[in-house]
């Protein structure tokens, strides 16, 4: 198993995630041209991706979605909430439980309820060949289900959104600063890491750190908090808005 990301952040946000003969989007923030440009950077066009899988219906995960399956013929997977929120066209469509493992292709696919404002948010585990793989961002707290089911995995995206001190600081409007660090807002740094030091980690081959607010969050914040779990972690990656991450290996043992 293999993933990438093609971006990551409030500007937009979509990973690619490869195992077998499978290939899924989660989410796709960019539009349809931006999207092709980043695919290529993988070495990847559109017409590899098997089916895109939505978190939720915000702009930086669900801009290019609609266009980019209606162009390519390439099937959306989201929650029924998620899909009425979102107003989906006329693409092919499937909506999931959002407390029910499906298989696609290869892959046994986890969609995990989380805490974000949105209409039934939802974020995933990939299982296939004996490899987990997690991602999980936009959630605004970390309840025992998340602990549970994040608990266990062979690599993981996590979001590190803010730095709470510089959000409250920041030049944000106090009502935008209150719903990013409310219990259904984006997690702080010191959330992300107490959610790792929540959750068995011995199997765990990259932790790649995303959605790393721009305006509210420092790179080298993060990293001096992430030394505190380090020696538990043998690789941890940085997403960043513009580059997202290249491919990084799952193997099994």
């Amino acid at each position: 198993m293999r993933f990438a990301s093609l971006g990551s952040g409030s500007k937009g946000n979509a990973t690619v995630v490869d195992c077998g003969s499978s290939r899924f989007l989660v989410d796709c923030g960019f539009s349809i041209r931006e999207t092709e440009r980043r695919l290529l950077r993988l070495e990847l066009t559109p017409a590899d991706i098997g089916a895109v899988l939505v978190t939720h219906e915000h702009t930086d995960h669900l801009r290019g979605v609609f266009p980019l399956a209606k162009k390519y013929n390439i099937p959306v997977i989201m929650t029924a909430g998620t899909s009425k929120a979102a107003k989906a066209p006329s693409v092919p469509l499937t909506l999931i439980d959002s407390h029910s493992p499906f298989v696609f292709g290869d892959v046994t696919i986890t969609p995990v309820s989380v805490p974000h404002d949105a209409r039934e948010p939802v974020q995933y585990i990939f299982s296939c060949r004996g490899l987990r793989l997690g991602v999980l961002t936009d959630i605004g707290s970390i309840t025992p289900h998340v602990v549970d089911e994040y608990s266990g995995c062979d690599g993981l995206l996590l979001e590190c959104n803010h730095d709470l001190q510089m959000l409250q600081n920041g030049p944000y409007p106090m009502a935008l600063k209150q719903r990013i660090s409310s219990p259904w807002g984006h997690l702080s740094n010191d959330q992300s890491l107490a959610l790792l030091e929540s959750i068995d980690l011995q199997r765990m081959q990259h932790l790649v750190v995303g959605h790393v607010s721009l305006q509210n969050n420092a790179l080298e914040i993060v990293k001096g908090l992430m030394q505190e779990v380090d020696s538990k972690l043998p690789s941890v990656h940085y997403a960043c808005q513009e580059e997202g991450f290249g491919w990084l290996e799952l193997k099994a043992s």
